[in-house]
């Protein structure tokens, strides 16, 4: 072969790599600078037909505004054996890493987010402060909130219906990065039951602590005593199991306080006590009535003798949990608390009962005679009884296409439910921080949409899996030979 040919084939050659080389290297600087240009100007698209992957308007607008840096730990994991944990985790993961990318608006208040194995990881956890797994704990500063995970899901049929993190996680961030902690004013003066007691039967250190951690500010109030003039400043009164009649005077100062400053009241009212509030209650619609609620039916009452409760059918904030999931409560000694049949008329005044009795309670009333007592359609309260109730009242102004903030009461003819030894039964701790939750507006203020939890399921009988099956293996491996072939027959043309 000649030299000029040999010469020519092989510059021919280097020529050849050349270009794949500088091809390579065009290609990889495309990819690079594709990238680059990605991490300072991303561009995200939810395709999605609820907008899965996105956080509302309402929620963007509140982390260009946060004043304080947050951090959320999580303690779930994707290996969880229990289903309803791991998919927690998968749809709280997916949740966050949306509160972290947005939160980069706001450099002086970043969202981060730790993910910390409780059993892996003993040291990280007791930093924070976990002592148990599948714990959600946002915190800001000295601020520290928990996200339950029954709070995480709506429930309808013991199915989960919607994910509702996005209102859970904005609404606690919120909470955290508040100036001041909300303050709840525990009365004292009448022999109410004592947050600093850890008796089972009266004690509330339990709700205490349950409260605390929540980021609320605890303190105990004496009407008669104390400046009232402090009153202003809690966006919660607690009367819990007085002992003795509030005064006049004290009586009052409460009316006062609902009526005319958008005050919130929440009253355990234990029976054969007098509490000297019936005026206050008649304003907002609700009757206590001087009774003992009896109950000798099997769903009336527990092995231990408590007295079982069920939420009503109302859609109330208060019970919807517990209404949903069907969670009953239980009380101790207990009277009826209802709307009051002889109230006045105000549009404005909403009265909802919470909780009832089974179909065997009745009311007693002379339960102060002892002996066996029956029931007597006379004089006592027939069943099905009312033992907690809600009031709220909502004032519109003139043509305003909104309404102005009012007051809201909460009353249970019961106290020792929320006392240490039955604040952890059944759904008692639910509802005493639902209660709490509704009456200062926590965790109600948003009107964030819920994702709805869509579920698909293929759905064939025996001959479509058996022709399914033939295509996997015959169909689609002829397809491939027969491209192959044509291939191979096209290039020796």
């Amino acid at each position: 072969m000649p030299a000029a040919t040999t010469t020519s084939f092989r510059s021919a050659r280097w020529t050849r790599t050349a270009h794949l080389f500088a091809q390579a290297v065009l290609l990889l600087t495309l990819v690079v600078g594709l990238n680059y240009l990605a991490t300072l100007h991303a561009w995200r698209f939810d395709l999605s037909r609820h907008r899965l992957h996105s956080l509302s308007p309402e929620t963007l607008s509140y982390l260009r505004e946060l004043p304080a840096p947050v951090k959320i730990i999580v303690t779930l994991t994707d290996s969880n054996d229990n289903d309803t944990v791991a998919q927690a985790y998968r749809d709280v993961r997916s949740l966050l890493r949306e509160y972290f990318e947005a939160s980069s608006a706001n450099p002086r208040a970043p969202i981060t987010v730790e993910y910390v194995d409780v059993y892996q990881n003993r040291a990280a956890a007791q930093k924070h402060g976990i002592e148990q797994p599948n714990v959600i704990l946002v915190t800001s500063g000295d601020k520290r909130r928990i996200v339950e995970l029954d709070k995480l899901y709506k429930i309808k049929d013991r199915e989960k219906v919607a994910f509702l993190g996005e209102q859970a996680f904005t609404a606690v961030i919120l909470d955290v990065t508040r100036p001041a902690k909300q303050k709840i004013f525990f009365l004292t003066g009448h022999g109410e039951m004592d947050l600093a007691d850890t008796d089972p039967a009266r004690g509330l250190s339990v709700l205490r602590d349950e409260l605390s951690i929540r980021n609320f500010e605890l303190r105990t109030f004496n009407l008669a005593t104390d400046d009232r003039t402090q009153l202003r400043d809690a966006a919660l009164v607690v009367l819990a199991g007085p002992q003795g009649r509030y005064s006049a005077d004290e009586q009052e100062l409460l009316r006062r306080s609902l009526s005319t400053q958008a005050g919130r009241v929440l009253a355990l009212l234990a029976p054969a006590t007098p509490h000297g509030l019936d005026d206050l209650l008649y304003d907002w619609g609700v009757l206590a009535d001087d009774v003992v609620i009896l109950d000798n039916g099997p769903e009336g009452r527990s092995d231990t003798g408590d007295l079982i409760l069920y939420p009503t059918t109302s859609n109330h904030p208060v019970v919807d949990f517990l209404a949903t999931n069907k969670i009953p409560l239980r009380f101790g000694p207990s009277r009826s608390v209802r709307a009051d049949p002889g109230r006045n008329i105000d549009a404005g005044l909403n009265v909802i009962p919470l909780l009832a009795t089974s179909a065997t309670a009745w009311g007693e009333r002379a339960y102060r005679q002892g002996g066996n007592p029956v029931f007597d359609d006379a004089t006592d309260l027939p069943p099905r009884l009312a033992v907690g109730t809600a009031s709220d009242r909502i004032t519109a102004r003139g043509n305003l296409p909104f309404s102005i903030r009012g007051g809201r009461l909460v009353v249970f003819g019961g106290a020792d439910w929320a006392a240490n030894g039955r604040l952890a039964a059944a759904g008692n701790l639910s509802l005493v921080l639902s209660s709490v939750n509704w009456l200062v507006d926590r965790d109600t203020q948003l009107t964030l949409p819920p994702r709805p939890i869509e579920r698909f399921q293929l759905s064939l009988t025996t001959a479509q899996l058996g022709r399914l099956r033939l295509t996997l293996l015959f169909a689609l491996p002829a397809v491939s030979a027969i491209l192959g072939l044509i291939v191979a027959w096209s290039r020796r043309r």
